[in-house]
């Protein structure tokens, strides 16, 4: 899955680590649920590491379709909440 994060790149994701990163990802939307706003900004960030330590970063000038769209690391929790869907961020 090619994972892109908004204001940084593409990284290529492969779909075994979704389970592991759907933690966070729950984490993540009960903090911005109860408006936790150092919890969202602490979990958003561990979740971006995640993405970008598992991921092997596309070249800048790639350009592939992403299955997945996350947040830039400076995003409100107002923008995040806009982003999320039933799921949260991350499907599954």
């Amino acid at each position: 899955m090619i994972v892109r994060i908004m204001g940084e790149g593409q990284v290529r994701l492969d779909d075994s680590h979704l389970t592991e990163l759907n933690k966070l990802d729950d984490e993540l939307l009960a903090e911005i649920e109860s408006g936790d706003e150092p919890g969202f900004r602490r979990t958003l960030g561990a979740l971006l590491e995640e993405v970008r330590r598992l991921g092997a970063p596309l070249p800048d000038d790639a350009l592939h379709p992403s299955g997945l769209i996350l947040p830039s690391p400076d995003a409100t929790l107002e923008e995040v909440r806009e982003m999320l869907s039933d799921d949260g961020l991350i499907p599954g």
